[in-house]
């Protein structure tokens, strides 16, 4: 059983670690761009604030990623990997995800970095998640210049509901997914399949 500590401390990428990374960014380009349709056909019935519960899914990638490899850097790096493929894919946002996927794979990135990407329990991962979200909520509050023209009841709805679908969708998802995806084989090899097998 893991106990959720790494002992794998080689911040350098193998060959197979970046193409898992490049797998994910590229499949989840993928998933990304077709969660934004059903955000957008959320959008008209559930509204601007409640929505914020399906952000969790765009911090994923990252976690995800991260939580396979166990190094530093691979959060960002999916994370902007899979903003960027999105543009190729009908995402009509622009260059401007490239700055999106930057904020939050820095937001999973600053909590890994604070236990130097030795722990991986539960707890950490729901913080990462978190982390993202707070990050996201942040730069939407400077782009969109929330703070002069949403109250402050609105604000805190979002930011509790991009939070707690931070922890769930991305914490909690990257867990469940990532033990999933273990399990098939696709991660063997890697930090978290050491970890598997040696009780880390």
């Amino acid at each position: 059983m893991s106990t959720g500590v790494s002992d794998r401390a080689d911040p350098l990428w193998t060959l197979r670690e970046t193409m898992i990374v490049a797998a994910l960014g590229a499949a989840f380009a993928v998933i990304c761009v077709g969660w934004l349709q059903l955000y957008l056909l959320a959008l008209p019935l559930a509204g601007n604030v409640v929505t914020n519960l399906m952000f969790g899914v765009w911090f994923l990638p990252a976690l995800l990623a991260a939580y396979a490899i166990r190094k530093p850097g691979v959060a960002l790096v999916t994370e902007v990997l899979a903003a960027v493929l999105q543009l190729f894919l009908g995402n009509p946002s622009g260059l401007i995800l490239f700055l999106t996927g930057l904020v939050q794979g820095a937001g999973v990135e600053v909590v890994l970095a604070a236990t130097r990407y030795r722990r991986w329990g539960i707890g950490v991962l729901l913080a990462a998640g978190a982390g993202a979200a707070v990050f996201s909520f942040l730069y939407n509050w400077v782009r969109f210049s929330w703070g002069a023209t949403l109250s402050m009841e609105t604000l805190s709805a979002i930011f509790v509901l991009r939070v707690i679908s931070g922890m769930v969708l991305c914490g909690l998802g990257a867990k469940l997914l990532g033990d999933a995806l273990w399990r098939t084989g696709v991660f063997a090899g890697l930090a978290l399949d050491h970890a598997k097998r040696t009780g880390h």
